[in-house]
């Protein structure tokens, strides 16, 4: 039983606005928190419903377009709503710590890593450069973050998502903070790398006895971190309890629902015989700029009206395989055809008609859209572009798109990207790609930063639009739940080669590559003693080498 004396942060009757059609109205609608020091609390729910405006109000912080317009913030004795915003100010970043959902949308891409880590210490002068510098290496060092003394000297672009993801929630640490706010940290890491980055924060958390707000949508990840779960839904408390007891016996049908909602399943298609596939990808081979070959011989059919999930870890060649087949990156060798045609390995050279054939939705959507352009031209770009459409027959299809991914037309036409969560933005991101008619779409991980809800929404309309469209696609994930929920055929790929591939129930099926196997068993489950089990039996103290640490590399089968 934790006692009074220890709580930290207190909320009580937190009332949120946010500005909306010329007038404020209620986001957050009394809403009450309480956290004690070394204590982590999950907050889930779907998008809208206030989770990342509760954790950037236990700063003391309202975002853009909102204002905190009742009840009480305090955090160890100070009454953040009352206090002055230099007061605020000194607690960020130095006893308050925020750690984004989108590490690669946070870094500044022109500094190297070790500066911006070294930068609130050295503004709160709690330190010396050359001290705050060691200071971060061993950070990086206890976060397993590999070569400690080198890394914090390269650029974000240079290192991979999970390292980044964990420098991040090193640099979080800089100052020591008495709480951090981990805001969708490892939505869109592969499973593997979730493993290492959930193990590096449980082990943080755990060393300096730092509370926690674990923001999420994902119930078998907070399962992992929470002590305990607050349950909301569109601004308002549904419940709370322990995590054991909240997994256990959720009370309200709300919170029930969001237990069930991972059972989407689909019936599997099978190719038809002896047609042509629609795309072809055949022994392909591609480098970036160095010469260093990232695709090894990749070869995959997707065939018209099914999809082929691509699953790997980070690093593996999925992304690259896609950018390949749109015509990004030319290949070294082998090509990539369009229904038994060559495709221009150029995109520069590609016909007006070839580039509406092929459509991407991207990973981030808040790097993927200008966040100073309406969302209605965004949608009407590739409408106009590949159609020529304009005025009222313009307009119309922008409101048909927005219907189809269910955005009320009236609400968003004019609405910019920052205004919008995340999952709106990824949405946003599926009607412009659909806006060009296209036959063939390549989704990669469209669902990694929606919430289950709308995450099976999305999936339950790719599926929908399939069948009515007869649409192709290549669906890049690293959700074996999400496999389940829309694939035909699976390529696993590692390494940038394709180690195992078939048909969706033969994959799922044993005996599995042993990289197969891994991804299968990284998959997190609705078991708080999940994680600390896998790093068991996979002899791993804390985080060390997670992902490799279940792999014979003396198996013939394993990519080297």
């Amino acid at each position: 039983m934790v006692k009074s004396k220890d709580v930290l942060l207190e909320i009580r009757d937190l009332q949120i606005q946010g500005y909306s059609d010329e007038k404020w109205v209620d986001i957050i609608k009394g809403v009450d928190l309480t956290l004690h020091r070394g204590e982590v609390l999950g907050l889930i729910g779907e998008s809208g419903a206030g989770k990342s405006t509760i954790g950037a109000a236990a700063m003391g912080y309202a975002r853009d377009g909102t204002r905190i317009s009742g009840g009480s913030i305090e955090f160890d004795g100070m009454e953040l709503t009352t206090a002055t915003e230099a007061e605020r100010r000194s607690l960020r970043g130095s006893r308050i710590a925020y750690v984004a959902q989108s590490a690669a949308a946070s870094f500044n891409p022109a500094h190297k890593i070790i500066d911006q880590h070294t930068e609130a210490p050295l503004q709160y002068r709690l330190k010396k450069r050359l001290e705050a510098q060691e200071d971060a290496i061993e950070l990086y060092n206890r976060l397993r973050l590999p070569n400690p003394e080198e890394i914090g000297f390269r650029y974000p672009h240079q290192v991979s998502g999970g390292q980044l993801q964990r420098a991040m929630t090193a640099m979080a640490m800089s100052c020591r903070p008495d709480l951090i706010i981990f805001d969708e940290p490892t939505t869109a890491l592969d499973v593997t790398t979730q493993i290492e980055v959930l193990a590096a924060i449980r082990d943080i958390v755990d060393q300096f006895n730092t509370a926690a707000i674990y923001i999420t949508h994902d119930l078998a990840v907070v399962a992992q971190m929470a002590d305990t779960i607050k349950v909301l839904l569109k601004g308002e408390e549904v419940e709370e309890a322990s995590t054991k007891e909240m997994l256990d016996n959720p009370k309200e049908d709300y919170t029930k629902s969001l237990w069930a909602v991972r059972s989407l399943k689909r019936e599997q298609k099978s190719r038809p015989e002896g047609a042509t596939p629609l795309i072809s990808v055949r022994n392909v081979d591609a480098a970036y700029t160095g010469g260093v070959k990232v695709l090894d011989d990749v070869s995959f059919d997707i065939h018209e009206g099914m999809t082929v999930a691509v699953v790997g870890e980070s690093g593996s060649g999925k992304s690259t395989t896609a950018r390949v087949i749109t015509g990004l990156l030319p290949p070294m060798e082998g090509e990539v055809l369009f229904k038994g045609e060559p495709f221009p390995p150029d995109y520069h050279n590609r016909t007006k008609e070839q580039l509406r054939q092929c459509q991407m939705i991207y990973q981030m959507a808040d790097t993927a859209l200008n966040p100073k352009v309406k969302i209605a031209e965004i949608i009407g770009r590739p409408a106009q572009f590949y159609h020529g459409l304009k005025g009222t027959a313009l307009k119309n299809r922008v409101d048909e798109l927005l219907d189809l991914i269910e955005l009320e037309p009236s609400q968003y036409y004019n609405r910019f990207p920052p205004e919008l969560s995340g999952g709106q933005k990824q949405r946003i991101g599926i009607a412009r790609a659909l806006a060009a008619d296209p036959t063939f779409i390549i989704c990669d991980e469209v669902t990694s930063a929606l919430d289950q809800l709308v995450a099976e929404g999305i999936l339950k309309l790719l599926n929908r639009l399939q069948k009515e469209l007869n649409l192709a696609y290549m669906f890049i994930t690293h959700d074996l739940a999400t496999v389940r929920a829309i694939a035909d055929e699976v390529v696993v790929m590692q390494h940038g080669k394709v180690v195992e591939q078939g048909p969706k129930e033969e994959m799922f099926t044993p005996p599995h590559h042993p990289y197969t196997d891994l991804l299968l068993s990284s998959v997190p489950e609705m078991d708080p003693d999940w994680l600390t089990t896998l790093l068991e039996e996979r002899g791993v103290d804390n985080i060390g080498d997670a992902a490799s640490a279940r792999i014979d590399p003396d198996d013939p089968r394993v990519s080297k």
